[in-house]
């Protein structure tokens, strides 16, 4: 587990596990209006080849232990999933819990998840975004994403196209 935002030690981030799921699924069905299934969290954390689940832990101010890594109150507030093949990386869902955002926390997964791609040999990182969704578009471009395309119909409830945004990392 290692801090996430520097000078701020509440904020930590590490793999995903099942034991995550019931929280994970929360802050799904806040974010989204066609959730992932539990099925789909399991194969992600299962497929440790090319799939890379992290969670963002919000540990209190003063846990009851202090040296514990999963000290007691430790909540996750967030998650990242992306997948590496080879030194090409999708980032396939992103999500910060509604009374967590504004916080910096999804630029600091995505900063997170982008050096440490680049720091093994990705060269190009891909992802797809509702053209609706301005907060992820703002953060996207201010990250260095760039739009390279658009897939029609690509999201459901409501329809909606996505953009196809990249980040070159060469």
């Amino acid at each position: 587990m290692s801090q996430l935002i520097e000078g701020e030690p509440r904020f930590f981030i590490r793999r995903m596990k099942e034991d995550d799921l019931p929280e994970v699924r929360t802050i799904e069905a806040l974010s989204f209006s066609n959730p992932w299934s539990d099925d789909t969290f399991r194969g992600e954390i299962q497929n440790t080849s090319i799939s890379f689940p992290l969670v963002v832990v919000r540990r209190p101010a003063n846990p009851v232990v202090a040296d514990d890594p999963v000290a007691a109150g430790d909540e996750v507030v967030a998650y990242i999933i992306y997948w590496q093949i080879g030194d090409d990386v999708q980032v396939n869902n992103v999500a910060v819990r509604p009374d967590c955002r504004g916080m910096g926390l999804g630029e600091a997964m995505m900063r997170h998840v982008i050096g440490r791609v680049r720091g093994a040999g990705a060269a190009f990182v891909i992802l797809e975004v509702r053209q609706s969704n301005t907060p992820a578009l703002t953060l996207y471009k201010k990250l260095g994403f760039e739009i390279m395309d658009t897939r029609k119909n690509y999201y459901t409830k409501p329809d909606e196209d996505a953009y196809v945004m990249a980040l070159d990392l060469a």
